[in-house]
């Protein structure tokens, strides 16, 4: 018997972390090390402009980025592989010692946040905090992406439906099984009352919904048969996927099902066809009490016209369209460098790179609120006093956590009180209007000046 490859499942090990970065990264490190340069350094990691139709953004995966940060290692099986690669053994003993010694500070999960604004800040000795540029992108970046496509459907729901059930389907579209998870996760924190997949349910105490597919249908040798036999089994939680033939008549079968056999199932699915106009005509078919739960390209948009053509339903199930945030692809969301030391000081620091200008030196968010709701913010240096609530706090101080995660369920309401404190016109689904972020005088004048001096320097 041929022995098979050893299975990988997209989750990578402790040990393995440390690799879970490019090559450019690794090759600094080295270079810094070697040089004798290693200062400390702040990096910021935010997004320049928020993706098509979006008014705001929602914080997400920060724990288990900071989980990556403080556990990272480099074992002796990824030693091995990066000897193959051509570091010397000099960088790889002081990989095997690697330890985070320095700070973070982040704005909590469930935050509405917008360009410029860093959803993390690490200051630390250059060659730590470099390592972690791609890991900290890849976990805030997509959790946080689909946090907010999540947001938007609980939001839509909220404006214009009744308040239906969301639960995530999307799985099994997600780009490898670490994003399945994580945008469970991320749905969860948008607001979503679950997930369909058994794995996200333990790993982050999500609740876990499931109903049947075709295939159910299909193996027998009637609808009606397949129906009973499920009811026989899952009794009052039934519900019965009534579309493999004919909607119609499914919908007239499970009422029949329900009636003969006494059960008081849950409800029926339905995925596919005109879905409003279906559950309409459904909804006057089932009895008082039975739900009619809809899945099949559910997004925001979809939602928005469901109700609007009287479309009837007790909960949703989106798949693609949440998972990889199908309109809206992707954050686009950098780590860049705003700060190093000099003499003992931290000098601000900045890019000029045309299109991609970064604000320099440490930050500070600060919000502010009138009547319940969400008036603007002010990007600002982290030491200018121009008053309001400050969003980040600390997370890390000296490699070690000053930071209590909030339980999962906190943190979806945060997302939930943050879409109630935002302007309704921020929130459109299409065509929402800009949130005003001011950028202080203080961090104007700082970037103006390391501005003229860079072109001077470089005589431009």
């Amino acid at each position: 018997m041929e022995t098979r490859p050893e299975a990988t499942f997209g989750y990578l090990s402790p040990d393995d972390i440390g690799l879970f970065t490019d090559r450019y990264e690794l090759t600094m490190l080295r270079g810094y090390r070697e040089t004798d340069h290693t200062p400390s350094g702040t990096f910021s990691l935010f997004f320049r402009s928020l993706p098509t139709d979006r008014g705001y953004v929602i914080a997400a995966g920060l724990e288990q980025a900071i989980a990556y940060l403080q556990d990272l290692t480099f074992g002796e099986a990824q030693l091995a592989h990066l000897n193959e690669q051509g570091f010397p053994d000099s960088f790889l003993d002081y990989l095997a010692e690697f330890e985070f010694t320095g700070d973070v500070c982040a704005v909590p999960e469930g935050t509405a946040v917008f360009p410029n604004e860093p959803l993390l800040e690490v200051t630390a000795p250059i060659d730590q905090a470099q390592l972690f540029e791609t890991l900290l992108i890849n976990q805030i970046g997509f959790q946080s992406l689909i946090a907010t496509k999540a947001a938007r459907m609980c939001d839509t729901v909220r404006r214009h439906g009744e308040e239906q059930t969301l639960v995530d389907f999307g799985s099994r579209r997600a780009h490898g099984t670490d994003a399945g998870l994580k945008a469970a996760r991320g749905a969860y924190v948008g607001g979503f009352d679950g997930t369909s997949n058994e794995a996200a349910g333990k790993l982050f105490d999500i609740p876990v919904f499931g109903t049947m597919a075709h295939s159910w249908v299909q193996s027998f040798a009637s609808e009606r048969a397949a129906f009973e036999a499920f009811v026989d089994v899952y009794g009052e939680d039934s519900v019965l996927l009534v579309d493999t033939y004919d909607t119609l008549a499914g919908a007239k079968t499970a009422v029949e099902v329900a009636r003969d056999t006494g059960v008081d199932i849950r409800g029926v699915r339905l995925d596919s066809g005109d879905l409003a106009a279906l559950s309409q005509d459904v909804h006057e078919i089932l009895p008082s009490g039975m739900d009619i739960f809809v899945s099949s390209g559910v997004d925001e948009f979809f939602l928005r016209e469901f109700f609007a053509d009287g479309g009837v339903a007790d909960g949703f199930g989106p798949g693609t369209s949440l998972t990889t945030s199908k309109d809206a692809p992707t954050l686009d969301p950098v780590y860049k460098l705003v700060a190093v030391e000099e003499g003992g000081e931290m000098q601000p620091s900045m890019k000029l790179s045309e299109g991609k200008v970064t604000y320099p030196g440490r930050k500070s968010i600060r919000r502010f609120t009138r009547d319940g709701s969400f008036q603007r913010d002010i990007l600002a240096r982290a030491d200018d006093d121009v008053g309001g609530e400050e969003l980040l706090v600390d997370v890390v101080r000296d490699g070690d956590l000053v930071y209590e995660f909030p339980a999962l369920g906190d943190i979806r309401e945060r997302s939930f009180d943050t879409l109630q404190q935002l302007p309704v016109d921020v929130r459109a689904t299409e065509d929402p209007a800009e949130y005003p972020v001011e950028i202080s005088d203080g961090l104007t004048a700082t970037a103006d000046r390391v501005q003229s001096t860079l072109r001077q320097e470089m005589d431009l």
